[in-house]
């Protein structure tokens, strides 16, 4: 019922650790909306490796490919490139990093703090002036009218949505 719940207002990625290892159970869960079981005892390596494999999948759009189109920017999750009108726009690490958390949260709100901990760390949660300032150097190099944006939106007292044109 959980992952049911889940699965109705998200598409990140769930993946169920349990002490179960009956293949009901399973196939219960994957029905449910699950895209991973790991069964116990399982080495951290491997819960970390699927983790990234379930990231990777959710960044790909319908498509299969990861490229974002946001009006006439494209962005290359992959290859780390964006283009704006056919130009290389150059992005900090930093703002590739929040760029990409949202992707990775693609038509979401995603919360103040979870980008503070995703982009800076987990010690930084509570220093918001920083969103605003990368959030506004990314609308000036990606939007068509940072003014009035139409990507990178502003969830007030929220947080941010990456809106991507369908």
């Amino acid at each position: 019922a959980v992952i049911s719940n889940i699965r109705s207002w998200s598409p990140m990625p769930i993946i169920v650790l349990s002490a179960r290892v009956l293949e009901r159970g399973k196939i219960e869960a994957f029905e449910a909306g699950a895209d991973d079981y790991v069964t116990k005892p399982f080495g951290i390596g491997e819960l970390v490796a699927r983790i990234r494999v379930a990231l990777r999948r959710t960044v790909r759009l319908r498509n299969g490919e990861r490229v974002l189109l946001l009006d006439d920017a494209s962005i290359d999750l992959e290859k780390r490139r964006v283009l704006r009108g056919g130009a290389e726009i150059r992005l900090t690490p930093i703002e590739f990093r929040l760029l990409a958390a949202l992707a990775r949260h693609l038509g979401m709100v995603v919360t103040h703090r979870q980008l503070l901990a995703e982009v800076w760390g987990p010690s930084h949660v509570g220093d918001t002036h920083y969103l605003r300032i990368y959030v506004k150097q990314l609308r000036d190099k990606l939007e068509p009218d940072p003014l009035r944006p139409r990507h990178l939106v502003t969830e007030i007292g929220v947080g941010y949505r990456l809106v991507c044109p369908d």
